[in-house]
């Protein structure tokens, strides 16, 4: 019995931390992934969309933390009830994702690894099978250390953790493993490899025939001879592979411009998902470094989902000295963590991204 609530011990903290600093190195990312939980067609709870960053900010820092607390022994009942609770409401929600079809990816592992809701469900029910172990074994779950160090290492744990939420959130993710990360190619990230996966389907064709009802099943060709065809129906086997970016776009009213500024030898894309929610206080900094940029030969765009009296409004006020397209709003909080952000491209590939907090360090 020692043995096994050790073996689970190792697993279950290491995973819990594993998971929870992904999560916590791109805290805004999984706050956008809860948002989509409570939106009316999923969980039905809008009213808890604004609160959505702090909830999320406070779950992997409490992931992370109930980690520690694990493998080194820091209060073994607090720990092991928090993390049961924990688990199950983390099963509930992918049973609820998978079982009602409702979100494609639960962002257990963020942007580092996309399991499909049933995948995800699977991995927090043997979750909740090993801290059940632990449940039960709690009495064998002994501190590593002394008292005072393992207080210590406690408090450390949530220190740097706090530590680094902030950090990330003031800045940029530490590590990006989204497909606009510096050094990939946005043009390219659009695009299928000519090797790439084609989706697998089976059609299922139900027909007449010299009166009489049929029913066949190929890969989409269909009955060669037919009276009558009275329904298709289809079934996946395997799925199609998909591009890396599938929604980024700089359109103006009337073309698409994609291709036009990716490119572009020196380009800024000043990215704000939101000019109605944009932080006002950095704008006046902003006009300075998008000036120093078209001084140097750059050219500055910006990129936004707003309506164009959101547009007109901030460019007047601010005397901005360039003109804002239209791209949708998931892609842009999925392009830079920052509203604004600043990202510098060249022929399409990313060079720089920075943070508002951070535009003094824009390379030009």
């Amino acid at each position: 019995m020692k043995f096994i609530i050790n073996i689970s011990r190792i697993l279950v903290g290491a995973l819990f931390i594993f998971s929870g600093f992904i999560k916590l190195n791109d805290p805004l990312g999984f706050s956008y992934k809860l948002q989509e939980f409570f939106t009316p067609d999923v969980l039905n709870l809008p009213f808890l969309e604004p609160y959505a960053l702090g909830i999320a900010v406070f779950v992997v820092i409490f992931e992370v933390v109930l980690g520690v607390f694990l493998l080194i022994g820091y209060k073994p009942k607090f720990t092991v009830w928090s993390l049961l609770l924990m688990i199950v409401f983390f099963t509930f929600l992918t049973f609820y994702a998978w079982y009602f079809d409702k979100v494609k990816d639960c962002g257990c592992f963020g942007d580092f690894l996309k399991l499909k809701p049933v995948e995800s469900f699977i991995k927090d029910v043997i979750l909740l099978v090993f801290i059940l172990i632990l449940f039960f074994g709690v009495t064998y779950i002994k501190p590593l250390f002394g008292k005072l160090p393992t207080t210590v290492l406690a408090l450390l744990g949530f220190i740097i953790s706090l530590w680094f939420g902030y950090h990330v959130l003031m800045h940029l993710p530490l590590i990006d493993f989204r497909a606009y990360k510096v050094g990939d190619n946005i043009k390219e990230n659009m695009l299928l490899p000519a090797d790439a996966q084609k989706a697998v389907i089976d059609y299922h064709w139900t027909y007449t025939l010299n009166g009489k009802e049929e029913e066949l099943t190929d890969r989409g060709s269909g009955p060669t001879k037919y009276d009558k065809i009275i329904k298709v129906e289809t079934t996946i086997i395997e799925e199609a592979d998909i591009p890396k970016i599938q929604d980024f776009s700089i359109e103006s009213d009337d073309e698409d411009l994609t291709d036009y500024f990716l490119s572009e030898d020196k380009l800024i894309m000043v990215v704000s998902y939101s000019l109605e929610h944009i932080d006002r206080n950095c704008l006046t900094e902003l006009k300075k470094v998008t000036d120093e940029a078209i001084r140097k030969g750059y050219t500055v765009i910006g990129l936004t989902a707003s309506g164009e009296d959101a547009k007109k409004s901030i460019k007047e006020t601010y005397k901005l000295d360039f003109d804002f397209y239209l791209c949708d709003e998931k892609a842009l909080k999925t392009v830079v963590r920052s509203n604004p952000g600043i990202v510098k491209l060249s022929k399409g590939t990313v060079i720089q991204k920075l943070h508002y907090n951070d535009m003094d360090d824009l390379e030009l």
